[in-house]
């Protein structure tokens, strides 16, 4: 006899059990929420403002920026608000919509930053042909590719997930509904569900992070007769693009890549790349980039002026 779903919420145990530190915990997200917030908004504003920023790179920087602010929004404000309460609870529909949109947006991370290697890839490895490459049109094409990705292995991930029976208990010893914490609540052998969660999130991680390796190795190689201020300025953007994927990547590696088990250590590591991740990329790119900081200069000086007027 099949069990019946009888679970209509599930328990969260946060990510804070100390109630001294809980309002300490809260006001640190907050300013970490809010600096991924403005940080990344100002990368948008920056890039669509500015006629310096029209290229392929910027194109996708502005794209990534809006998902990274979408991905900390789809645990920062659950979370945050957890730590003013005693019992955190979601509803199972709640749970599993945050399932759906947390893994929509950070496979399309994934695909964006996987999008954006092959960019540099082409830009530094065949400049002749990186206008006719990388036209508008491709460019668009890449973004809404990356998009249907997130969004087809979301839809796979979460059917895995919404076809189990839950009959109880339903506390989770997590701060957001993911997978594994999921498996290990239903009523039923999940090692199959298990087993296909890691073809789908983990090879798709693993595969994505071992193209972006080899393109930059292939990117590195090809510098070496490349002027000083060329290899000067194309090792620049590439060192931040690396230390974007390796903070992100690893893990995601960590998580997705292993049988559906969950440890200790499993609610820090998401904290870092659905939170800390956000709020590292409008620093890494815009720290490391002349361009970009320019731009930035310009366009606080023209509201200065027009605040001014």
């Amino acid at each position: 006899m099949e069990p019946t779903q009888n679970v209509t919420e599930f328990i969260l145990s946060g990510l804070c059990q100390n109630k001294k530190l809980r309002p300490v915990c809260f006001a640190f997200f907050v300013l970490l929420y809010l600096a991924t917030v403005l940080g990344n908004l100002l990368i948008i504003v920056t890039v669509k403002s500015s006629q310096n920023l029209k290229s392929p790179m910027y194109f996708f920087l502005s794209f990534l920026s809006f998902v990274d602010m979408c991905l900390s929004s789809v645990t920062a404000p659950k979370l945050m608000a957890d730590f003013l309460v005693e019992k955190k609870t979601i509803s199972f529909g709640g749970c599993i919509a945050q399932l759906f949109v947390i893994h929509f947006f950070g496979c399309t991370e994934i695909f964006l930053l996987t999008v954006m290697a092959y960019d540099r890839y082409i830009a530094i490895c065949k400049p002749l042909h990186y206008a006719t490459a990388m036209t508008a049109c491709v460019c668009g094409s890449l973004v809404a590719a990356s998009w249907l990705g997130g969004f087809v292995h979301s839809i796979i991930q979460t059917l895995l997930t919404i076809q189990l029976p839950f009959c109880g208990p339903n506390e989770m010893d997590h701060y957001f509904c993911d997978v594994h914490p999921l498996l290990k609540l239903a009523c039923t052998d999940t090692y199959l569900v298990g087993i296909m969660v890691i073809a789908n999130t983990g090879m798709i991680s693993l595969t994505c992070f071992v193209v972006l390796v080899v393109s930059y190795a292939v990117i590195l190689f090809s510098l070496r007769s490349r002027s000083s201020e060329g290899r000067r300025k194309a090792l620049s953007t590439c060192a931040s693009h690396l230390a974007v994927v390796s903070i992100f990547f690893g893990p995601c590696i960590f998580m997705y890549l292993r049988p559906p088990t969950t440890f200790s250590e499993d609610k820090m590591v998401t904290v870092f790349y659905t939170i800390v991740t956000p709020v590292l990329n409008p620093l890494i790119y815009t720290l490391r980039n002349e361009e970009v900081k320019n731009a930035m200069r310009k366009l606080g000086s023209r509201q200065v002026t027009l605040g001014v007027k």
